[in-house]
């Protein structure tokens, strides 16, 4: 349900690689499925709706994106079989664990768990 001030779409640059390999990268690792756009965006609904915009001019500044996973280990395995880079190992925080990786068009985004 959509609410004022709540957290209602997340949108990242595409910028540093093909919107291609981005998708292929999301759907590989996450199961991922996308609406195209045009040539240059694909939209997801993730349970986060968002998208990535591959325009150079048009491409925001990319907050962190935090993901969710029941088994961290399993997804780190995912994230890297799918040509992610991990940028920090699983590491304690309070409420849990969490890694940081970079897709590749460069993002940083990181995963936690309980």
């Amino acid at each position: 349900m959509r609410q004022t001030g709540k957290l209602d779409y997340l949108e990242l640059a595409a910028t540093g690689g093909s919107l291609d390999s981005i998708k292929a990268f999301y759907a590989a690792a996450f199961g991922w499925s996308f609406t195209d756009y045009g040539p240059t965006y694909a939209a997801f609904d993730e349970g986060l709706e968002g998208g990535f915009q591959a325009e150079r001019d048009e491409a925001p500044a990319a907050p962190l994106p935090v993901l969710f996973s029941e088994n961290l280990e399993e997804t780190l395995a995912g994230v890297q079989a799918a040509g992610g880079v991990v940028l920090l190992p699983i590491f304690a925080f309070p409420g849990g664990r969490r890694f940081h990786f970079a897709d590749p068009a460069g993002n940083e985004l990181a995963v936690w768990g309980e």
